[in-house]
């Protein structure tokens, strides 16, 4: 599916346009982020699923081979050694469709990611 074209109102929008082996990878992603942000308001940012608490958390999004996570840079350097096996791009991290997701991993990234966004509110 092609994310430029189409305006999604909600996350479950936005999953519900994929084949369903990747709805349920996508679900699987959505619900580690909850787990480990249950106040992260949930919302669609550059036409992508994004959770938000005291500012972007964490985007996800599908596509043709992979599922991409965008931690923002400091997501993933923090995390450089457990990512060295994905291919990354400033900001983002993609998990091959044909291997397992690497949970645990995301979870680690989002918990990284809450304390990081909670620091910076505290800071202000």
């Amino acid at each position: 599916m092609d994310s430029k074209h189409v305006v999604y109102k909600s996350i479950d929008d936005y999953i519900s346009g994929f084949p369903v082996e990747v709805q349920y990878l996508l679900q699987q992603v959505r619900l580690k982020i909850k787990e480990l942000a249950p106040r992260a308001e949930e919302a669609i940012s550059y036409g992508i699923p994004t959770f938000k608490l005291n500012g972007n958390l964490v985007h996800f999004a599908a596509f043709k081979n992979h599922i991409g996570l965008y931690p923002t840079p400091s997501g993933l350097e923090e995390f450089e050694k457990e990512l060295s096996p994905y291919k990354q791009g400033k900001g983002s991290v993609q998990f091959p469709l044909d291997k397992p997701l690497p949970l645990d991993l995301i979870g680690k990234i989002v918990a990284y990611r809450v304390r990081k966004n909670t620091e910076k509110k505290r800071q202000k």
